[in-house]
């Protein structure tokens, strides 16, 4: 987008139409202690030409994916982006990043995330998704008030392998209302111990994340197996939906609601953000699901049209009736994720995760086989837990030096993992790139 500033004529004119004489009245209400008094020391104007030099100068001194290689996943995945997905979301027709209002006027909004949400209900196995919610974690913690708002009890069971940052946004939500956590530990394959599962009869929901935050793959249908017989839900959530090109959905697995982040399908990881809520549930609890809900419809004349089925907010109901405080999807992602699928389609999903998951094993196994012990048998998708040796902080430093991203270190969220390290590897990763870190890493043990 080009920089076009207002002329000294448009700014007099806006200051002349709000009542003040000049730019510093504007901010009157702020102590003049607080304001600073010079001038910015800020360079000589560049031209458009000169500025684009600059800051390609200046991108080119900084880490990019070219110059470092990032085995970093955690809950923010790096993938490949089709080109079609970028072409698409470029159009005019799908800038925008809230739900409309107005459907009349907004049916190509509204029937894009009609298909992201079919899409998504495929992708999980479960009757009814959403419009989309903020991210993962949030996601998370709306499926378990949703849970308790259905079973009428207030005590959760989380798994202790549900991504750290989504445990505590659950217990930022449900602290305040009295709820009650209960924690599940791991076992030494690297999975939910069920067999610490506290008695259910006043349970509302048991959560689990698949593949969890080791990368292990759970298996839920042995945490439904738990609740046959009380009113206990089974939330499934997720922070690597690619897995579920090779996994059977959660909805398959029993789950009875199904969440988590969707940043993997055609988001950029961006420094961080930003992040794509996917929610899903049974037909028989569409009505206290959090969010909005697209639905098709006819017209009075036999037209398709697309309209807000379910708006389950206090604006809309009343209030003691909302089943969220959400106002909004993040539509503009929702959108993103539903050109990838489309892009890929089933088989290119299929083809996708199979690809990840081979890297991982390959990287695995050459880690194996330099002498690096991997703690837990359980079965990975795309990341795994390897550790290092006594005094891996200063090997995780020195990689870095070189340009490598050797993962994430345990110890900060699993005291007892010190010296553990969680890896990523998806298609963006080569053969040479992963020999090269095994290389690297045991140059680094025998220096």
């Amino acid at each position: 987008m080009r920089y076009l500033p207002h002329t000294d004529e448009d700014i007099a004119e806006m200051l002349r139409v709000v009542g003040v004489g000049s730019l510093d009245d504007l901010f009157s209400t702020i102590p003049g202690a607080c304001r600073r008094k010079s001038a910015l020391d800020l360079p000589e104007p560049m031209t458009e030409w000169e500025l684009d030099s600059h800051m390609a100068a200046m991108a080119a001194t900084m880490g990019s994916a070219d110059r470092c290689k990032v085995y970093l996943g955690a809950g923010s995945y790096e993938h490949f982006i089709p080109a079609s997905v970028s072409y698409l979301l470029g159009r005019s027709e799908f800038s925008t990043a809230y739900t409309p209002y107005q459907p009349e006027i907004s049916q190509g909004t509204l029937q894009a995330i009609f298909e992201y949400q079919s899409l998504v209900a495929s992708l999980l196995g479960l009757d009814v998704a959403n419009a989309s919610m903020y991210d993962g974690a949030s996601a998370l913690a709306e499926a378990l008030l949703m849970a308790c708002r259905i079973t009428r009890l207030k005590k959760v069971v989380l798994s202790g392998l549900i991504h750290p940052f989504y445990r505590q946004v659950v217990r930022t939500y449900l602290g305040p209302g009295e709820f009650e956590i209960v924690e599940l530990p791991y076992s030494a394959d690297g999975r939910t111990d069920f067999s610490k599962m506290p008695k259910l009869d006043d349970v509302a929901a048991v959560a689990v994340q698949s593949p969890n935050f080791f990368g292990c793959i759970e298996n839920p249908a042995q945490a439904k197996e738990s609740t046959v017989g009380q009113k206990t839900l089974l939330v499934s959530c997720f922070t690597e939906p690619m897995a579920f090109g090779l996994l059977k959905g959660p909805g398959i697995q029993g789950a009875d609601i199904a969440c988590g982040e969707g940043q993997s399908f055609g988001i950029p990881q961006s420094f961080g953000g930003p992040g794509m809520g996917m929610f899903a549930c049974k037909k028989e609890y569409i009505r206290n699901m959090p969010g909005r809900l697209v639905g098709k419809t006819m017209d009075l004349d036999g037209r398709q049209g697309f309209v807000l089925t379910l708006s389950t907010r206090e604006q809309h109901i009343r209030r003691e009736k909302a089943t969220s405080n959400i106002c909004t999807n993040s539509g503009l992602c929702a959108t993103t994720t539903a050109m990838y699928m489309a892009s890929l389609g089933g088989t290119g999903l299929r083809e996708m995760a199979r690809l990840n998951y081979d890297k991982t094993e390959y990287l695995k196994s050459r880690l194996r086989g330099a002498g690096f012990r991997i703690p837990f048998a359980g079965p990975t998708f795309n990341e795994f837990v390897v550790e290092f040796r006594p005094g891996s902080e200063s090997i995780y430093q020195n990689l870095l030096e070189k340009n490598i991203v050797a993962g994430l270190s345990l110890a900060p969220f699993y005291p007892e993992l010190a010296g553990h390290y969680l890896l990523c590897v998806t298609e963006t990763k080569s053969r040479e790139d992963m020999d090269l870190l095994v290389k690297t890493l045991e140059e680094e043990v025998v220096s």
